[in-house]
């Protein structure tokens, strides 16, 4: 493996790190904002829903841009918007100054995901084997992080600027030097992958749409622990407040464990055996959660919730690299757009199926729509490419000095 493909790979796995510190130090500080500016309740929905939207925005603009710039360039740029905004949203003063510096955040976010997935199929192609899984193993971590920070500035009542600012002063610069040695496809791929993609491959949306639906449904499950796992655990598992802050750090953590060895178990079990053990598990988690008599039972579900989520993401980009590989960077901006549509649907649907029904119950709901992932596993598996048959060819040979001018 050559430098360039490492120094890519290093590169890209730090800015999924930034990106996951910035949004987690966003949506832990909600509280926070909406004291600054005076947010009624009645408006804070409408604030936080336009974030996502945007960002679906951000997506379907981005698959039209890359057609003419690479997108390194667009990532390049897109991330230090994302953390001057996070600063933005922090140090203004009016409501006008919020809605402009989250708008600004949820355009940038659009562009800034469907980017760093381009560029990790990309490199996944490359290297010839999975990887994918430990670029979003990278943004867990800095979930995890920003989650802490936030944690530390509501602790020491730090105002929301002070909390943000060091996090933007050494991030920005730092993803900026890591830029430069970003990798898109035209510098990885063969020539004869290269002559396919240029050939203007078409994205068939009825291809695509399997993976649209599971992209779906995780970030329905996704949302649900966010949104819901401290109410759930204290309303009907009757914990403490300061115990039922503890599921969704445990969901973090399982997280980053289960994408830390994913990568693993795909390269020896393949896609489709490991997403269907991520559905399982994820739903054996949900069943849990659901039935527990008590808010340690209901702990680990939780805890199953993350080992089996946190699979089918990653998958799910490198499943549409492989189905359009001469057309990988639209059809990820595409299947990107739904990761807003499932956070929008999740939060709400176990909301309102809670106040009409139980919350037990709704926690059924998530737990059916991640076992239909199962119907649309064999969409994961690998298929011959346009360009030697392989479905991931090794690059290995082809990257280095003296090939492909690299």
């Amino acid at each position: 493996m050559t430098d360039v493909l490492r120094r890519g790979r290093a590169s890209l796995a730090f800015g999924f790190f930034a990106q996951g510190v910035a949004f987690a130090l966003l949506v832990t500080r909600i509280p926070a904002i909406q004291d600054r500016y005076g947010v009624s309740d009645a408006l804070l929905p409408a604030f936080l829903a336009a974030v996502p939207i945007l960002a679906g925005v951000g997506s379907v603009t981005t698959e039209w841009l890359v057609r003419r710039i690479r997108p390194s360039r667009l990532l390049r740029w897109s991330q230090p918007v994302v953390l001057l905004a996070l600063l933005g949203v922090g140090a203004g003063d009016s409501m006008v100054e919020l809605a402009v510096s989250l708008a600004a955040f949820g355009l940038a976010v659009g562009a800034l995901d469907a980017t760093m997935n381009m560029l990790g199929v990309s490199l996944q192609r490359a290297y010839g084997r999975s990887i994918m899984l430990s670029f979003h193993a990278a943004y867990s971590l800095g979930g995890i992080i920003g989650a802490s920070l936030a944690w530390a500035g509501a602790h020491w009542d730090l105002p929301l600027a002070v909390s943000y600012l060091p996090v933007v002063v050494v991030l920005l610069p730092a993803a900026l030097v890591g830029s430069r040695w970003y990798l898109d496809a035209k510098a990885t791929d063969a020539p004869e992958a290269r002559d396919a993609g240029e050939g203007g491959q078409a994205v068939a949306f009825k291809l695509l749409l399997p993976l649209c639906l599971v992209m779906t449904f995780a970030y329905i499950g996704d949302s649900t622990v966010s949104n819901w796992s401290a109410k759930y655990l204290q309303d009907v598992l009757g914990s403490s407040e300061q115990l039922a802050t503890v599921p969704y750090n445990v969901y973090m953590v399982t997280t980053l464990l289960g994408r830390a060895i994913g990568d693993f178990g795909v390269r020896r079990l393949g896609a489709v055996a490991v997403v269907r053990l991520g559905a399982l598990v994820a739903a054996v988690g949900f069943a849990v959660v659901a039935v527990a008599p008590g808010a340690w039972v209901g702990m680990l579900g939780f805890t199953l919730l993350g080992l089996g989520l946190c699979v089918l993401v990653p998958q799910t980009f490198a499943a549409a690299g492989r189905l359009f590989p001469g057309a990988s960077d639209a059809a990820v901006a595409r299947l990107n757009v739904f990761n807003y549509v499932g956070f929008l649907i999740g939060s709400p649907l176990v909301g309102a199926l809670g106040d009409a029904w139980s919350y037990r119950g709704a926690m059924l709901v998530p737990m059916v729509l991640v076992l239909v992932t199962l119907v649309y596993a064999p969409s994961f598996a690998a298929r011959p490419d346009r360009y030697g048959g392989g479905h991931e060819r090794p690059r290995t040979a082809d990257v280095g000095p003296g090939s492909n001018g690299l």
